[in-house]
């Protein structure tokens, strides 16, 4: 049975052994997500203590993503993601153990958070990396698409049963279920056939490869722009998912139901991006998409900072996640489309850096912010400093175009795949 264009990538065995697996741990990662912020929330009523636990689970990956990145190039990636969802499932279940036997306290949560920030910088750039592996260069636009698809569908379902299991059950059944849903994952992972790993010879220390890492993303400037937007988007956007809980509660009258409902609403708007971009067959105009994307990004969360209605600011939450999936996801795409096999974990490990690293530092500052002058005002202000730097991206864009073009067909080339003839401007970033 021949696939629709949008779903190609799921003609493979791996990817859809890959793809159900996640599918079903990735609802359990999301209902932990809720269920550790009201939790946190219920316990302290603090926002400055909600950035904080944040930060402890975001910072290990700004810190030890570029170890992530040589191990992810050295090694089985297939191996390393198995070793690092197994570690996710044994602290997920700690925290059920501790919650339901009455037992947790802040710190508790703020040591597992950062536990599993040390495996994220491990498993982020190897299980970016192993999509080329999974699915072939000529698909990777389309499995990228796909696995975003599925973590923004799993958005929509896991803070919504979130919500109703807190309000029902209590939060220690929600960690308790994610622990369990990491099985799905593993044993797919397990299922896979995929080739021998041969390590590449290297000659040089770890430190080295680290800096070369660095001096390609240094040296290209289609990307190492691409990454200070998403840096910037991560550091001063991302935190209104932190201080969703006061919005919720204090603001909107919502409760636990009202805050899985909320971030519902961006996973459904993220998801429709997401499929959006499953559609492409090409990067052309990628580019483009990212600079209005991060504008309208920036322009949805000043208009939900405003917003005192409940369905008014679901309603706004949804072109909030579609602008907010469109721009990562093209960013992604783009990125590993001009970078090489034999230096993909380092540069997604600077992609990691960049997506979860800086998010943690926005995540406390908002939350002092917050504290301070109110959580709408703080989203408002990201908002802004969002359109200020696509604007930026923007009249910079027409300059990068030739040399994204560039490392583009030097990637397929050096990965087996040749340009395609006769579209050359396919590869431009518009």
């Amino acid at each position: 049975m021949k696939l629709p264009a949008t779903l190609r990538a799921l003609r493979y065995r791996n990817f859809q052994l890959f793809f159900g697996g996640q599918l079903i741990s990735l609802i359990g990662t999301w209902m932990q997500n809720v269920a550790q912020a009201w939790l946190v929330y219920k316990m302290t009523g603090s926002s400055v203590l909600l950035g904080l636990v944040s930060f402890s689970s975001q910072i290990p990956v700004f810190l030890m993503a570029p170890v992530g990145g040589i191990v992810a190039d050295r090694f089985s990636r297939r191996r390393i993601v198995i070793g690092t969802q197994t570690a996710s499932m044994l602290l997920a279940l700690v925290l059920a153990a501790l919650t339901l036997t009455g037992a947790v306290q802040v710190w508790h949560i703020v040591v597992l958070s950062a536990l599993l920030g040390v495996v994220n910088a491990f498993d982020i750039p190897a299980r970016q990396a192993f999509f080329v592996e999974m699915v072939g260069r000529e698909d990777l636009i389309n499995a990228i698409a796909l696995n975003s698809s599925m973590f923004n569908a799993s958005r929509v379902i896991g803070p919504a049963v979130a919500g109703i299991l807190v309000a029902g059950i209590g939060e220690g059944w929600c960690f308790f279920a994610n622990g369990v849903s990491y099985i799905a994952v593993i044993a797919g992972l397990l299922m896979m056939t995929v080739k021998a790993h041969k390590p590449a010879k290297h000659a040089a220390s770890p430190l080295a490869d680290v800096i070369e890492g660095f001096r390609f993303v240094m040296g290209n400037p289609p990307i190492h722009h691409l990454l200070i937007l998403l840096g910037i988007l991560s550091a001063t956007g991302m935190p209104f998912a932190v201080l969703m809980p006061i919005f919720a509660d204090q603001i909107l009258h919502g409760g636990a139901r009202g805050l899985g409902i909320l971030m519902g609403a961006s996973g459904v708007g993220a998801l429709a991006g997401a499929l959006l971009l499953a559609s492409r067959e090409t990067v052309s105009g990628l580019g483009r998409w990212v600079a209005i994307s991060a504008g309208a990004f920036g322009a949805a969360l000043m208009a939900f900072a405003v917003s005192r209605s409940f369905w008014v600011s679901c309603a706004l939450l949804l072109p909030v996640g579609f602008a907010m999936m469109v721009e990562m996801g093209s960013s992604n795409t783009l990125i590993q489309s001009m970078s090489p096999d034999h230096l993909r974990g380092r540069v997604m490990s600077v992609y990691s850096m960049m997506f979860m690293g800086m998010a943690p530092l926005g995540a406390v500052l908002s939350g002092v912010t917050a504290a301070r002058w109110g959580a709408p005002a703080t989203i408002a202000g990201g908002g802004v400093i969002c359109m200020a730097a696509a604007a930026v991206f923007g009249w910079r864009l027409p300059g990068l175009r030739t040399h994204a073009r560039r490392l583009i067909a030097a990637a397929q080339m050096a990965g087996g795949v040749p340009p395609q003839s006769g579209t050359g401007g396919s590869l431009v970033v518009k």
